[in-house]
C-alpha cells in the first residue's frame, strides 16, 4: 500500500478511514512542521485560503497565475523548490497538498462516507483554459452554507446528493476523466476531482514530467486476452501511456508499471475485457506508486 496508507490508514486504504474526514481533524491545531508547510494554524483556516484563492478566481474569473495560486495553497514546497531544496519541497508538499487516484468503485465508497457534498468551479481549468463554467470538483465534508457561501454566490457551488454525486462521476468515467482525492493539510481530505491535462498536478506530474502530486491508485488494469476485441478503444482512453497494441496479436496489452489504476481504460471497453487488481497482486507494479523525472 502506499505511504499515505501506513501513516495515516494503520495499512489499510487511507482515503476510506472516516477519520481522514473528521471535523475534529479540520479544527484541530496544526503542529510546527505543519504549520510551517501550509502557512496556517488550522485545516479550516487553510482551507479557508484555498477557497479565496483557487476556487473564487475560477467562479469569477478574477486574474489569478498559477505562481500566485501556489504561494497559497504549497507556501513552504514553493520557497524550498526555488531555494533547490528539492527533498524538502517534496515532502512539504506531500504534508499540504497532495493526492491519489483512485477507482470509480472507492470514490464512490468516499461519496458514501461523507456527510456534505458540494460541486465547485474548477481552480485548475480556470489556470490552464480560462474557462470559469467547467465544475469537474467535488468538495467533500466543506459545509457550502458555512464555509463557500463566504466566498461564492449561490450560482457557483452545488451542493449535491450522493446519487447525484456518483451519477456525475460515473460521467467522468466514462468520459476518460482520472478521479483523484486531494488533501488540505494531510491526512485531511477535501476533495474528490477528476483530472485531465487541464488538471494542474497531472499536467505538472505528467505532461511536464515533474515532481509527484500524487500517488498512483491501489489498483492496476488488467486485460482478459480472450475477450479483447483489439478495438483500441481503452488505448485511445487512458491518460497515463500505459495502453499498447499488437498488430500481429490483434490485442491490446496494459503495462503495470505505468498502470495510474484508474479504470478509465476499463470504461472505454466494450466486450468488458479489462478488469482492476489490487497493485500488491501485480509484482511488476506492487511497489510503484510515485514516478520520479
Amino acid at each position: 500500500m502506499c505511504e499515505f496508507c501506513t501513516k495515516h490508514g494503520e495499512g489499510r486504504k487511507w482515503y476510506l478511514e472516516m477519520k481522514n474526514y473528521s471535523r475534529e481533524l479540520l479544527n484541530e491545531p496544526l503542529t510546527p512542521e505543519e504549520q510551517e508547510a501550509s502557512g496556517a494554524t488550522t485545516r479550516a483556516e487553510y482551507l479557508a485560503t484555498f477557497c479565496e484563492q483557487f476556487i473564487k478566481p475560477a467562479a469569477t474569473g478574477e486574474p489569478k497565475t498559477v505562481q500566485q495560486v501556489l504561494q497559497t495553497i504549497v507556501p513552504s514546497a514553493l520557497r524550498n523548490f526555488a531555494a533547490g531544496n528539492i527533498a524538502k519541497a517534496f515532502e512539504d508538499h506531500k504534508l499540504t497538498h497532495f493526492g491519489q487516484v483512485v477507482t470509480l468503485e472507492d470514490a464512490e465508497r468516499v461519496i458514501d462516507m461523507v456527510d456534505s457534498i458540494t460541486r465547485l468551479p474548477c481552480g485548475c481549468r480556470y489556470l490552464t483554459t480560462g474557462k470559469t463554467d467547467k465544475r469537474y470538483c467535488l468538495g467533500l465534508g466543506v459545509d457550502a452554507q458555512g464555509m463557500l457561501s463566504s466566498f461564492l454566490n449561490g450560482d457557483s457551488f452545488e451542493v449535491l446528493t450522493k446519487e447525484e454525486a456518483k451519477s456525475i462521476i460515473r460521467d467522468y468515467d466514462t468520459e476518460g476523466l482520472v478521479h483523484t482525492v486531494w488533501t488540505g493539510v494531510t491526512p485531511f481530505i477535501f476533495g474528490l476531482c477528476n483530472c485531465d491535462r487541464d488538471c494542474l498536478a497531472y499536467k505538472s506530474y505528467i505532461e511536464e514530467r515533474g515532481s509527484p502530486g500524487f500517488f498512483r491508485g491501489e489498483f492496476v488494469g488488467e486485460v482478459e486476452a480472450e475477450s479483447c476485441s483489439g478495438c483500441k478503444d481503452c488505448l485511445k482512453q487512458c491518460q497515463f501511456g500505459a495502453v499498447f497494441y499488437s498488430s500481429a496479436l490483434g490485442l491490446v496489452y496494459l503495462d503495470p508499471t505505468r498502470c495510474f489504476g484508474c479504470g478509465v481504460c476499463r470504461a472505454a471497453c466494450p466486450t468488458d475485457a479489462i478488469r482492476m487488481v489490487p497493485r500488491r497482486e501485480q509484482p511488476k507494479a506492487a511497489n510503484v506508486w510515485l514516478t520520479y523525472p
